[in-house]
């Protein structure tokens, strides 16, 4: 097995590599206020808030993060993405590969982590939300939107995916220590079969995480 995750990571950065300018420019206008929104509402405490851009990618939502005043701090895979992020925000961003994370311990008000979690195989969801929520503050939030899906996984255009229902994420990240805040489907205002991302939030629950 971990010689197939191994494989997992190395295909999915290797496409993300090759594609990366593509990718900042195909993302860098969409709109995800509203994630932002629903990460900060339930971020306790005075700000500025320390944040954790979870898969920046090329920085987009750092430079948001910033612009509102707190400091954010991206992490990723892809080398390229992290010069990205370097250059377009001037946060600090680490490289690290999702599998194989490196994370203080109880440093982030909060994580947000936009289209990036899908990547990490079902096995690994335990051990990985279980490092996300040690890295949080207590009662610090952890915000996810993945496509949503039928509980499956697998390869899907080069890169490795695992798309959750919300019940199957639901009882993933309770039990990893965390509480519901809300959960919601993007793109908003569209008939459900039309919206196929699944947005939860989070708050790390008092000292009860399993992993």
């Amino acid at each position: 097995m971990a010689a197939d995750l191994k494989a997992i990571s190395a295909g999915t950065l290797a496409h993300y590599e090759r594609r990366a300018a593509d990718f900042r420019e195909g993302t860098r206008d969409h709109d995800v206020t509203q994630n932002i929104d629903a990460l900060l509402r339930h971020v306790e405490g005075t700000p500025p808030f320390t944040i954790l851009d979870f898969g920046c990618g090329p920085g987009r939502d750092l430079a948001a993060f910033t612009a509102r005043g707190h400091v954010a701090i991206g992490l990723d895979g892809a080398a390229s993405f992290v010069a990205m992020a370097r250059a377009e925000s001037g946060c600090e961003v680490w490289h690290q590969d999702f599998l194989a994370l490196d994370l203080p311990a109880g440093r982030f008000d909060g994580i947000f982590a936009n289209a990036s979690l899908f990547h990490v195989p079902r096995s690994e969801v335990p051990r990985v939300l279980g490092e996300l929520r040690a890295a949080l503050k207590p009662r610090g939030v952890l915000f996810c939107s993945n496509p949503r899906g039928a509980n499956d996984e697998g390869w899907s255009n080069g890169r490795y995916g695992a798309w959750h229902d919300l019940a199957g994420w639901r009882a993933l990240a309770t039990a990893a220590g965390f509480t519901e805040l809300e959960h919601y489907y993007r793109p908003p205002g569209l008939p459900r079969e039309q919206q196929p991302w699944l947005a939860t939030v989070w708050r790390r629950d008092s000292d009860r995480g399993r992993f």
